[in-house]
């Protein structure tokens, strides 16, 4: 067995459902999504992005790519939870519309990386 590929599989499917579970429930509805959550797929996206800069293969560069859309897209939700918080005072329906439809972009993106990853490693020879 290769530890560094339970490693990083393991930070690369646990990054796709901190960001699933952030995004689940209604769209609208702040009650519906925690701030620590988010966080934490931020925190979890960063080590499995840090983790794919090793790989100098094609499908490695394709899977660091993934990573860094699904990091700008979860910065980019943070920031607009940011803004809501300190500068709106409040969060609007629209406010959280927005952080958790830039949060579904980035649960694509990881998606897109769960899936690459598990081809790379069904077609990798023993």
């Amino acid at each position: 067995m290769y530890s560094e590929k339970v490693v990083a599989g393991f930070f690369i499917v646990f990054a796709l459902t901190l960001n699933a579970g952030f995004v689940y429930g209604d769209i609208d509805k702040i009650e519906f999504h925690s701030v620590y959550e988010l966080a934490a797929a931020i925190a979890v996206n960063l080590i499995a992005t840090t983790m794919k800069l090793g790989d100098k293969t094609q499908v490695g560069s394709v899977l660091l790519a993934t990573s860094l859309v699904a990091d700008l897209q979860l910065f980019a939700a943070a920031a607009v939870w940011g803004y809501a918080s300190n500068v709106v005072g409040t969060m609007t329906p629209q406010l959280t519309t927005t952080i958790v439809s830039l949060a579904t972009g980035a649960l694509v993106s990881n998606l897109v990386s769960v899936i690459l990853y598990i081809s790379d490693t069904v077609h990798s020879k023993r």
